[in-house]
């Protein structure tokens, strides 16, 4: 029996996912959480096979939450179940230590595959993926000289440069991460000028070219 904890923030969305799990007689729901520092305290309190990890939560959560998880459960699977699309995060999930990246449009067909995959001990990820796994391992190496300047940004500079671009101020980016609005202006700074950005309108324009937001998404 694989034993999974689920962490969402959105409670319809757990019943959602409990509910296309229901039939699958190899899979127990035997937690959820509805953010990262509840997240956290049961990872600590049962024995888990594997989680399953939205992305993006109020407070702690992505990049940063994976990265707690396996420094405390190193053998503990996490996948990785995002509304964004496997090109705009999933690299970044893999490096942190996720075992695999679903998007939320493919669970219905894909979670029970996913989760059967990750419990055993292996990696689920998309051939898409997979091609950008190599292609910035490439680059780690020096031999990706035609990387996008986005994948050189660190994983907190890369978060604040998405909700720039889908039009958060500082502000707001801060509440969301539980940071200053000091260091978020910081990360903005360092992360304009790496990107060579003038402005923001430049900033928005690269991530709509570059597909990392959808024109809907930004302002």
């Amino acid at each position: 029996m694989i034993r999974i904890l689920i962490v969402d923030d959105h409670a319809i969305l757990r019943a959602g996912l409990k509910h296309l799990l229901s039939e699958a007689a190899d899979i127990v729901v035997g937690g959820e959480a509805g953010n990262g520092v509840d997240a956290l305290a049961l990872a600590r309190e049962g024995h888990w096979d594997a989680i399953v990890l939205d992305m993006s939560m109020p407070g702690k959560s992505g990049i940063e939450l994976i990265r707690q998880l396996k420094a405390e459960h190193p053998r503990l699977p996490v996948l990785v179940l995002s509304m964004y699309a496997e090109d705009i995060y999933a690299v970044r999930a893999l490096r942190a230590g996720a075992s695999g990246y679903l998007c939320k449009d493919n669970a219905e067909a894909q979670l029970e595959p996913a989760i059967r995959k990750v419990a055993s001990g292996g990696r689920y990820i998309t051939p898409a993926v997979a091609e950008k796994l190599a292609l910035a391992m490439l680059g780690a190496t020096g031999r990706g000289g035609d990387a996008p300047p986005h994948t050189r940004l660190s994983d907190r500079e890369y978060q604040v440069f998405r909700d720039l671009a889908v039009g958060l101020g500082v502000t707001e980016i801060g509440r969301r991460l539980n940071l200053s609005v000091k260091t978020i202006s910081t990360h903005k700074a360092r992360l304009m000028e790496k990107m060579g950005f003038a402005n923001a309108a430049e900033l928005i324009q690269y991530a709509l070219r570059h597909g990392l937001v959808d024109r809907d998404e930004s302002l």
